[in-house]
């Protein structure tokens, strides 16, 4: 049961907030009519970002909450920077998981954040930040990311051990969100309404062009009252990630990486045992004028109980982006295979992991997740002004392996695969809308439709599914 006085902080917390997107509300129309000039931008991961410009009150500071961006405490490079989110959101279903949910399920979520960021000096920095998100009239109650009333979901401390030039290297210890790559298998789970964090320790060296992090975590576990989320220890969580630029093709970076999971209970269509997995992947990526790319391999092995495990993956998403003609097009196109199990009886688990994968990694409705399965998956983006953008597109999904089931986002198992024999899940079709009303606020709309396909005719339930969705957030 919640303590009074987290309640008590829970509602000066969600004040806070609102008085806040008040403000922002304001400021929206004095930036209309003055105009705005070049300056931080707001980024997911909020510890990246760098508002030391504001130092200089008279020339950098135009906005109303720019005071709150750079507080100084009097010594050279000793500075504080406030900020925060809130988001407004609402969900409807209509025959949810393809009705295994409540029929005509319509709900609120709401999302409130808080951080403060402080540097002390060239050398340390303190970083932490306040969680809270509920959820209102969803039947069946809230869902495992749903609701999380009050807690602490960033505090760590950066210690820079070493400096020359561009070349850095810097011990990060603490609870902290991260991303690596395109966020397919380590990611800080944006869509959903509460984000996921990690408690441990993070090594990140610049070095002859390289940025390599290295980590040993385990993953905060989400529980719904105030501050009591704590590490799983049930799971840990390690690897080595590194980037840089790859001249060999154009405007090209590559990523290199090892990733090690293992988790004492993992369930899959083979059974439950405990899993010890361990990946290597490598992906290159970059942008031109017209086209941009972003392909991925990763390799897995390790033991599922007293047996082996070998899964893959491969990812592609190319886009192709016409800026001379109106409404600057881009064609866009994702193809995914994820290895599933070919003999659940066997001594080898073949199911691919995707570790902690982004929310909506398919869409917003978030109906499967990237585990046996193959997906084509088309797409265009117009942009009919500035500051307004329509997505539209259809998905295709198979199973990659007919002897095993499908799974959701996080790796739960949503129907075996056993004794079914078609291959072909279903397809989606959905269009979004984007308004980014300034760079404080955006309003985003979107409508999903799910066919089913054979796989879930003849292991039910296999109703269609409508989604609709439509988010307010605000960023400070």
């Amino acid at each position: 049961m919640a303590r009074p006085d987290g309640m008590r902080l829970l509602r000066i917390l969600r004040r806070l907030m609102l008085k806040f997107l008040a403000m922002a509300l304001s400021a929206a129309v004095v930036m209309a009519q003055s105009g705005s000039t070049e300056r931080p931008v707001f980024k997911l991961l909020r510890y990246e970002e760098d508002w030391s410009s504001l130092r200089d009150h008279n020339g950098s500071r135009s906005e109303l909450m720019d005071s709150l961006k750079y507080i100084p405490f009097g010594l050279e490079g000793w500075y504080l920077t406030l900020g925060g989110e809130a988001r407004q959101r609402f969900e409807f279903f209509d025959h949810a998981v393809w009705g295994r949910d409540p029929e005509d399920n319509g709900y609120w979520l709401q999302r409130y954040m808080l951080h403060a960021d402080a540097h002390l000096g060239p050398r340390f920095r303190l970083f932490g930040q306040l969680k809270s998100g509920i959820e209102v009239n969803r039947k069946g109650g809230p869902r495992p990311a749903d609701e999380d009333q009050l807690d602490v979901h960033q505090a760590f401390i950066d210690a820079a051990l070493w400096r020359s030039g561009q070349d850095e290297l810097t011990l990060r210890v603490g609870r902290q969100e991260m991303a690596f790559g395109s966020s397919r298998l380590v990611s800080f789970r944006e869509g959903p309404n509460v984000r996921q964090s990690f408690d441990g320790a993070r090594l990140t060296m610049h070095k002859a062009g390289w940025q390599v992090d290295t980590f040993a975590t385990k993953p905060v576990e989400t529980s719904r009252g105030v501050f009591d989320d704590s590490p799983d220890h049930t799971r840990s969580f390690w690897g080595v990630y590194g980037v840089r630029s790859f001249p060999a093709l154009p405007k090209g970076n590559i990523d290199l990486y090892y990733l090690g999971l293992d988790r004492k209970r993992a369930r899959f269509d083979a059974g439950l045992q405990r899993e010890q997995r361990h990946s290597m992947g490598a992906r290159i990526w970059g942008r031109t004028e017209s086209w941009d790319y972003n392909y991925e391999l990763v390799f897995q092995w390790g033991r599922f109980g007293s047996g082996d495990i070998r899964g893959w993956t491969t990812a592609s998403d190319t886009g192709f982006r016409v800026d001379s003609v109106r409404l600057r097009p881009r064609l866009g196109l994702k193809a995914d295979i994820a290895s599933g199990d070919h003999d659940p009886t066997d001594q080898t688990l073949g199911t691919f992991n995707a570790l902690f994968p982004k929310g909506a990694y398919f869409s917003e409705a978030d109906l499967l997740g990237p585990y046996n399965l193959m997906d084509l998956h088309p797409s265009i983006e117009l942009t009919l002004m500035a500051s307004l953008k329509l997505t539209t597109d259809a998905d295709f999904f198979w199973r990659q392996s007919i002897h095993d089931g499908i799974y959701g986002i996080p790796g739960n198992l949503l129907q075996s695969g056993r004794g079914v024999t078609a291959r072909y899940i279903g397809w989606h079709t959905s269009a979004q809308l984007e308004w980014s009303i300034n760079r404080h606020l955006s309003v985003t709309a979107m409508y999903l439709h799910f066919f089913p396909g054979d796989f879930l005719k003849q292991a039910p339930p296999d109703r269609p599914v409508n989604f609709v969705s439509t988010w307010l957030s605000y960023r400070f």
